[in-house]
């Protein structure tokens, strides 16, 4: 099946041209088992600010830009690049919607080809989810060997020299978790099925990338010789509006695109989507006013499902143009999940923020009156 047909392909595959232009393009030396220079994996991330570059793609010689993927602190890319040289695993932190899984995938694709070695840890994560299992039909026949060892992502990247995604490890129970500390700390893993001296050795160029939610419920404490085995990176909210615009656009007409489906996103509309989340996010307006915020994480991902959401909407059920009212409609499934608090602070901010703003201009008026479907 083509990846056309895939909701979403992995990040090597979405980005495969991009991939091979900067791979015929790379001046850099490339660390052991790394596709692309440290500087090239940098360039991937945060683009080439318009320039194109020359390569050839499918026989045929073309240039491709290499658009930008993170809308953030540069340096934050530049010392995750540092952390996964290194000998520490990378863990990327912050509020949940912040770009910590998009960001460990880019990273993987470019450095190792593949994004796909993930362990998604969560309250039923095991030993075996992590390192490795058994083909128990092979191990009834024929005992433990290496053909009835059934790898985990992690066995496959220590083999290959490459990086294993480990999403929301803290979901994992504690001693779980702690499963990864001698990975981490003797690069090797320890198979004493296959005798007392059966060792994987991790290949150079082998690290970890795992993430963790800091607000979430089911999280669980990691052990201070877990933290010592990684850097820790916070990944930050966007707290700048014209690049979260410029990214919640993007994004929105990147989910779009896959269904062929295109719809007008008037500027207005979209600066009153995203300043509603960062006013919430944030508890206070760029007025001043200081509000409530409510216990959903209203984060930049949420604004792209409420973008992408939206224009479904005015697609499929308006005149294939985005208006404030598409936006009321959508914000209900993610402003207001399971505590009933937050249906009142939405109102309050409806009934002073945005009524205060209806003077200002056409989309905050219309989103106050569609305030209707928001307080029901």
């Amino acid at each position: 099946m083509a990846d056309k047909d895939h909701i979403q392909p992995p990040a090597e595959h979405r980005f495969a041209r991009e991939l091979a232009a900067l791979a015929a393009n790379d001046p850099g030396a490339k660390p052991v088992n790394w596709n692309l220079s440290p500087q090239t994996v940098r360039q991937f991330i945060i683009g080439s600010d318009g320039a194109a570059l020359s390569h050839e793609w499918e026989g045929k010689k073309t240039k491709t830009v290499i658009t930008k993927k993170y809308y953030g602190d540069t340096a934050l890319i530049e010392r995750c690049i540092v952390t996964v040289l290194g000998q520490r695993g990378l863990m990327l932190v912050g509020e949940p919607g912040t770009a910590k899984s998009m960001l460990s995938e880019l990273l993987s694709a470019a450095i190792s080809g593949d994004s796909t070695l993930v362990i998604q840890g969560t309250a039923g994560t095991t030993d075996d989810h992590i390192k490795y299992s058994w083909n128990y039909a092979l191990l009834l026949a024929e005992g433990p060997s290496q053909r009835a060892l059934v790898p985990s992502p992690l066995h496959t990247a220590m083999k290959r020299g490459g990086l294993v995604r480990f999403e929301e490890i803290t979901r994992c129970q504690p001693e779980i978790q702690d499963t990864m500390v001698s990975v981490l700390s003797d690069k090797a893993m320890h198979i004493p099925e296959l005798g007392e001296d059966a060792v994987l050795q991790a290949q150079r160029g082998f690290n970890v990338i795992a993430t963790a939610n800091l607000r979430d419920r089911g999280v669980h404490e990691m052990s201070s010789a877990l933290k010592r085995r990684f850097n820790f990176e916070t990944v930050p909210a966007l707290d700048d509006k014209k690049l979260e615009m410029e990214l919640v656009r993007l994004q929105a007409e990147t989910l779009l695109s896959g269904s062929g489906i295109q719809v007008k996103y008037p500027e207005d509309v979209m600066e009153v989507l995203v300043t509603t989340f960062q006013d919430l996010r944030q508890g206070r307006t760029d007025e001043g006013t200081v509000i409530e915020k409510p216990s959903t994480v209203m984060s930049t991902a949420e604004a792209v499902a409420v973008a992408h959401a939206a224009a479904l909407d005015a697609h499929y059920f308006g005149k294939g143009s985005v208006e404030p009212e598409h936006l009321a409609r959508q914000l209900l499934g993610t402003a207001l999940k399971d505590n009933p608090d937050d249906a009142k602070k939405l109102r309050h901010y409806l009934d002073v923020v945005v009524k205060a703003r209806a003077a200002k201009g056409r989309a905050w008026s219309q989103f106050h009156s569609a305030r209707r479907w928001l307080t029901r």
